[in-house]
């Protein structure tokens, strides 16, 4: 019988080394000029055509895209006159794709257009005769809200430096501070955090990997020179990177060739993109090119504002909500809170569920309504992300403050009456 040593060293040695109670996380995040991200503006473009004439406009609209065809199809019910095949091509230009060296070109694009109404049995199940707050969910399924106090915006701090990074680049491009970029770009930022109790927070960011398309007259040295002076500089705080933070910059070396040249795109596959950066779960659906009776969309947004508003609150640091719904109905059929053992002194996640269900009206019509979301809003969400962007049309990023001693108050009341 062979002898086994077992203390002979394993030829596969640990690659990453940590103190104790310390570990890595990594979000991603695509430019606007990603097949896919390309996919979702021309969707949330259609989406938004419809909403500026008819804000009752029911829409269902998915993209995909690949070399110099572009499709666009689903469902939409409206009283809009939207000329799509112009809405997409201007789709096209908006987001840089105007020469076929960079991928695609808008003007020379074969634009396919396969749009249907929206079937009736689910326009019935929905909407039918009922008053706005009592519409139904446009489908079931499940949203998913996260919120963490590692940023000013109640942003896991990964997912926030990877959608800083890609603003950041998309405006080096736009405004010619690096005239060698070209639409299609790729971030990651992996961060290490430590445990303590509970909770958790960032200490350094490992690495950081930008993959940006370019023109060829450029050289990789160059490339790195000019991303580390206009980008990496610009967004990464200072506190956050050491000496042994660690740059992987085109780590392909050459990236000439991108944007639906260089890969299929298609709406609604960069929902973690969208979303947390893989933090607090997903739902699984998608939001680009769906009105706001689609709770993929609305209930998600929902969710997300919950989420901020107990964490601005300072009822937790940081917290999932979990919202389901079925089709037809207006009520949700479950809402979960967990708050990861983060929760005020006091509090627990039974309290956070009383607090989230005495302070918000989770029924779709209601969503749409407080948050107002029949707006033309759209294109805007379609790239940076859905979530952590203080900007006047994102309603579901301003947090309820919620008045805990009041509720306490309320709460000891009503225990008092049921004596």
């Amino acid at each position: 019988m062979q002898q086994v040593d077992n203390n002979q060293e394993s030829p596969h040695k640990k690659k990453f080394v940590l103190p104790k109670g310390h570990f890595l996380f990594t979000s991603e995040s695509v430019s606007a000029g990603h097949p896919d991200k390309l996919c979702d503006f021309i969707s949330d473009s259609v989406l938004d055509a419809c909403l500026e004439q008819d804000p009752n406009s029911k829409v269902a609209c998915e993209s995909a895209c690949k070399n110099s065809l572009v499709m666009v199809f689903g469902e939409i019910t409206t009283h809009a006159q939207v000329p799509y095949e112009t809405i997409v091509r201007e789709a096209i230009k908006s987001v840089g794709y105007d020469n076929i060296n960079k991928g695609l070109d808008y003007r020379n694009a074969s634009v396919i257009v396969s749009l249907d109404q929206q079937s009736q049995e689910i326009n019935q199940a929905v909407v039918g005769s009922k008053h706005e707050d009592e519409i139904g969910a446009g489908d079931q399924g499940l949203m998913i809200g996260y919120a963490s106090d590692e940023t000013p915006e109640l942003m896991p701090l990964t997912h926030h430096l990877c959608n800083k990074l890609i603003s950041r680049l998309q405006e080096c491009r736009v405004n010619e501070i690096c005239p060698w970029m070209r639409p299609d770009a790729k971030v990651q930022v992996t961060v290490e955090y430590k445990r303590e109790d509970s909770s958790f927070y960032p200490v350094r960011i490992h690495n950081v990997l930008i993959s940006q398309q370019h023109d060829e007259k450029i050289t990789h040295n160059e490339i790195e020179a000019e991303l580390h002076k206009h980008v990496l500089k610009y967004v990464l705080p200072s506190k956050y990177v050491d000496e042994q933070t660690q740059y992987h910059l085109n780590p392909s070396k050459a990236f000439t060739v991108g944007g639906p040249y260089g890969d299929a795109g298609l709406t609604g596959r960069k929902i973690i993109v969208d979303t947390y950066g893989g933090w607090g779960g997903h739902g699984g659906g998608a939001f680009s090119g769906k009105d706001p009776t689609k709770v993929d969309r609305s209930a998600a947004y929902a969710a997300r504002w919950v989420a901020k508003s107990l964490v601005a609150s300072k009822l937790c640091k940081r917290v999932m909500i979990q919202v389901a719904y079925g089709i037809g109905i207006s009520e949700p059929l479950s809402i979960c809170v967990n708050s990861y053992g983060t929760q005020a002194e006091g509090l627990d996640d039974d309290d956070l569920s009383e607090i989230v269900q005495n302070h918000f009206d989770l029924r779709p019509g209601v969503i749409i309504r407080e948050l107002k979301l029949r707006r033309p809003i759209y294109a805007k969400t379609a790239s940076g992300g859905h979530f952590g962007r203080n900007e006047p049309e994102f309603t579901w990023e301003h947090p309820k403050i919620i008045n805990l001693s009041a509720w306490k108050a309320h709460k000891a009341e009503q225990q008092q009456q049921n004596q």
